[in-house]
């Protein structure tokens, strides 16, 4: 399993960004596949989850954070809107799999006020 994300950059608050995942290995159609964040000095968090059938989000990014997949790609994204600065983060992709969480190299994120 490979997992490749990318997207990241400097945006200022409102902005908007996309971050992608492509994952090689394991069908993104069947798997749970999510975005976490590392702020500096804070534990990793969940921020969106998406399942065969579902979406799950943070309270802090829902309304403004959407998940999706390409199936034909094997990508993930995760397209962050109305950003704030607390958004500011190392985000990393993830991929469930037989029981096993792997992840992907992380994508640094920074919203400037």
């Amino acid at each position: 399993v490979q997992l490749q994300a990318s997207g990241g950059g400097s945006v200022q608050a409102g902005g908007s960004l996309r971050l992608s995942c492509a994952a090689s290995g394991i069908s993104v159609s069947a798997s749970s596949m999510g975005w976490y964040r590392q702020a500096p000095g804070k534990q990793r968090e969940s921020v969106a989850i998406i399942t065969s059938s579902t979406t799950d989000y943070a309270d802090s990014v829902k309304g403004r954070f959407t998940i999706s997949r390409d199936n034909a790609k094997n990508t993930v994204y995760l397209q962050m809107n109305s950003l704030k600065p607390e958004d500011t983060a190392v985000y990393y992709c993830s991929q469930l799999w037989g029981g096993r969480l792997y992840w992907g190299q992380g994508t640094q994120v920074t919203v400037s006020s």
